[in-house]
């Protein structure tokens, strides 16, 4: 993958960065990413630290529970620099997608607590770069969109019906900080990343399946509808590209907004399943069968008792001790693979104002397979 460069010139004084959701797949990458540049100072914000956390003078780690008001307010009072960048890419998990006086309203009261206990401690803000997702354009609580494929620009009008917690993100950034401070927001599909601390995390899903099909010398096997197996149905959506894309947004003052800028992060040209599936399963070193497509295969029925499984393949291959729960929800990779809606983008407006970087999806897939075998997290 072609590493993506800054339009703007760092400032020549030190950047000060805030990542809320440091553990998380995009989290991960933003922290890396800020300390390899020169002249960032990166404070990490999440409830509970990585397994291996990185050791690094310029980064410092704060535990809270941003739902907890006055927590925030103790812990992020800690933040004694001036502030120049925050970095959302963290969401309250607790409660199912779409529901209004869970997961929207108290998602829209984390971020609240945040802004309520930083944005007057600090006058140097110069970029609030915010995180959602395709969902954006879409209603899960809705039908097929169909066979006819589109593919929603920045533009496109929200989803009708539901209570997506996006656009609750989206109107607090626009109450609190249009006007003053620049933001910008960002919006992935199928994030390919690696992280021990992500509900959604779909390379979890895949190390540890193709991990036990080979353990168990048991097929490859995709379970879903046939419309996710054979149709183009949702980006991909590389970590590296997305961190690189908030950090191309944040420190380039040429495309500023402080009316909020949006902006598809997607690796661009669109995949379907059964193209890449037999790759993947090579990767894995299992057996992909000539039928690898089935309907009444089903993850969570399939895999949901295989902890024991997933301990002894730890202990056997000396990997880092984790519970197949911490990398894989086998619930979300059904959900992924039998959702109804498709989610498709277009990246014309990066690419139009600078931010050309491309991946291929199964390279991406491929690389996070290295990337999780090189942290001992998968055999």
């Amino acid at each position: 993958m072609a590493v993506g460069k800054c339009n703007g010139a760092e400032a020549a004084t030190k950047n000060v960065a805030v990542i809320f959701g440091v553990t998380g797949l995009i989290g991960k990458e933003l922290l890396r990413k800020l300390l390899s540049k020169s002249r960032w100072k990166v404070y990490g914000i999440a409830r509970k630290p990585e397994i291996t956390p990185i050791q690094n003078s310029n980064y410092h780690f704060i535990s809270c529970d941003l739902l907890n008001l006055s927590e925030a307010q103790q812990k992020l009072s800690l933040v004694q620099d001036h502030v120049t960048h925050v970095f959302w890419v963290t969401w309250a998990s607790q409660f199912p997608l779409d529901t209004q006086q869970q997961c929207y309203e108290q998602n829209k009261a984390m971020m609240s607590n945040v802004l309520n206990a930083l944005i007057p401690t600090t006058n140097s803000l110069k970029h609030f770069s915010l995180q959602t997702g395709t969902k954006h354009y879409v209603s899960l609580q809705g039908h097929s969109n169909g066979k006819e494929v589109r593919y929603y620009n920045e533009g496109s009008p929200r989803a009708s019906g539901g209570y997506n917690f996006y656009y609750a993100l989206e109107d607090l950034m626009r109450e609190r900080l249009g006007g003053k401070v620049a933001w910008s927001v960002h919006r992935p599909g199928l994030i390919m990343g690696n992280s021990q601390r992500t509900l959604f995390n779909f390379m979890g899903c895949l190390g540890v399946y193709g991990s036990i099909c080979k353990y168990l010398n048991l097929p490859f096997v995709f379970g879903g509808t046939k419309e996710c197996w054979e149709e183009m149905h949702i980006d991909g959506s590389d970590a590296r590209l997305v961190a690189e894309q908030h950090i191309w947004a944040a420190t380039n003052e040429k495309i500023y907004s402080s009316d909020g800028q949006a902006f598809n992060a997607i690796n661009g040209s669109s995949f379907t399943w059964k193209d890449i599936w037999p790759a993947i399963g090579l990767k894995f070193g299992v057996k992909v069968p000539n039928n690898m497509f089935s309907t009444e295969f089903v993850f969570s029925k399939e895999l949901g008792d295989k902890g024991g499984v997933w301990r002894e393949i730890v202990e056997e291959e000396g990997l880092v001790q984790t519970e197949m729960e911490d990398l894989a929800n086998w619930e979300f990779l059904d959900m992924l693979f039998r959702c109804q809606v498709k989610m498709l983008g277009t990246r014309e407006k990066a690419d139009r104002l600078g931010y050309t970087t491309k991946c291929n999806t199964l390279e991406s897939v491929l690389y996070w397979i290295d990337n999780m075998r090189e942290e001992k997290l998968i055999p």
